[in-house]
């Protein structure tokens, strides 16, 4: 039972689906993530929707508040999930 389906989801709602992030040059995220955690320390490079992108130092346990719209191959390291 859903306590809270009778709600709409707002921009500060919890996320309600989440995904494992597999990095890739050439294709982007299936989901565009409000936030992205990382699992395992690393560098993620993520690319935004006007074609920058910019790597990030993550530990376990950081999280970015962003909505990447790809998270390259080269340069990522680490493990990541996407939170929608």
């Amino acid at each position: 039972m859903d306590e809270f389906e009778a709600f709409t989801k707002g921009l500060t709602s919890p996320a309600t689906k989440h995904f494992a992030i597999i990095p890739d040059d050439n294709t982007d995220l299936p989901i565009l993530p409000r936030v992205i955690y990382c699992q395992a320390e690393g560098t993620i490079v993520i690319r935004d929707s006007e074609g920058v992108s910019l790597p990030y130092t993550m530990i376990a346990g950081d999280r970015i508040d962003f909505r990447g719209l790809r998270v390259m191959s080269t340069g990522t390291t680490g493990t990541y999930y996407g939170w929608s």
